[in-house]
């Protein structure tokens, strides 16, 4: 068994890690980077949503049960994404850098872990619902449009949904890598 001062001696003795001199400029630049991705991507969210709410309107889908309840799917689930993405935001910038790394780090884990929730549970979830709306709606595309632009629209939508999926895949891991990178930087 060791004694107080043996155990105290072992203690001094560990090596301090280094903190970079820059480091928190890394950090802000980092989470700066992760907001201008979550705002370009409520941008694109928005203008998507935008152009759905005008087609509901230009078509009339309020008078067709079907077309609506397929419409309201896919703009409620672009409406439910955008409202995630701000609130991150707003966490982000609640979040108080002066505090020191034990606070911060705490901080950065909760977020860290957030952002998995919305990327591995909510992401899919929205993904989901967004397609089965446009699945509704391809019975009413299939009566009113010709059979080569039908045919036109559904290869089209699983090409689409080849990429955003790939490209939505790539940019959780390039934002998780980064959040992780933030996380574990007050550890190394």
């Amino acid at each position: 068994m060791k004694t107080f001062e043996d155990l105290k001696s072992q203690w001094e003795e560990q090596p301090q890690p280094k903190i970079p001199h820059d480091g928190s400029k890394i950090i802000m630049q980092k989470i700066n980077a992760i907001q201008n991705k979550q705002r370009i991507t409520n941008g694109v969210l928005l203008t998507t949503t935008m152009v759905l709410i005008g087609f509901f309107f230009y078509i009339n889908a309020y008078s067709h049960l079907i077309v609506s309840l397929g419409l309201s799917l896919m703009i409620g689930s672009l409406i439910v994404r955008i409202l995630i993405e701000y609130l991150s935001i707003k966490a982000l910038k609640r979040m108080d850098f002066t505090k020191n790394a034990v606070a911060f780090r705490t901080h950065m884990i909760s977020y860290y872990k957030k952002r998995l929730n919305t990327h591995y549970i909510a992401t899919p979830i929205i993904l989901t619902l967004y397609a089965i709306g446009f699945i509704i709606l391809l019975p009413s595309f299939k009566e009113s449009l010709s059979k080569g632009f039908y045919t036109y629209i559904i290869v089209s939508a699983i090409v689409i949904l080849i990429i955003m999926i790939f490209f939505i895949g790539k940019q959780i891991q390039k934002e998780l890598r980064s959040l992780k990178q933030i996380k574990n930087s007050q550890t190394d």
